[in-house]
């Protein structure tokens, strides 16, 4: 069982580096102070998300990021996949499947009534796995976004 731990601010360069590679695969374009402002009040313990390393805490193969909100269409705190990574060289076996197979569990546990995430059109391969650990498109519903 991959272990998950919670973030803390000792963690901020493993995750830099984590956060910098994800959004280099991305196609993210994001400073490091910019990266920086928003890592750190989770990992200060912000009441609005937390992040989780994945692996030995002192070298991490991944992270996910959980950021919370409150639904009333769902009765009560709901939360967002912000942004789930597994460095590439331990891709393909079944951690990420493993963290989003338990990790809603835990949270259930802790009062969450959804949890939601985004995945891109061009990603049949990732789709058919959130599909498979329960995850389904809302019919008629897009997520749209406006930067502030």
């Amino acid at each position: 069982m991959t272990a998950l731990t919670i973030a803390k601010t000792d963690d901020l360069d493993r995750l830099m580096r984590l956060v910098a590679d994800y959004h280099g695969e991305e196609g993210i374009e994001q400073s490091d102070d910019t990266r920086r402002n928003a890592i750190l009040p989770l990992l200060e313990g912000s009441p609005h998300g937390v992040i989780y390393l994945m692996g030995p805490a002192r070298a991490p193969i991944g992270y996910v990021v959980v950021c919370f909100g409150w639904s009333i269409e769902f009765g009560g705190m709901d939360g967002f996949v912000d942004e789930i990574y597994v460095r590439p060289a331990v891709r393909g076996r079944g951690i990420g499947t493993e963290v989003l197979h338990t990790l809603p569990k835990a949270l259930a546990k802790a009062g969450m009534k959804a949890i939601h995430l985004e995945v891109g059109n061009e990603n049949p391969r990732a789709r058919k796995l959130y599909e498979k650990l329960g995850f389904r498109a809302r019919e008629g519903y897009a997520m749209m976004t406006r930067e502030l």
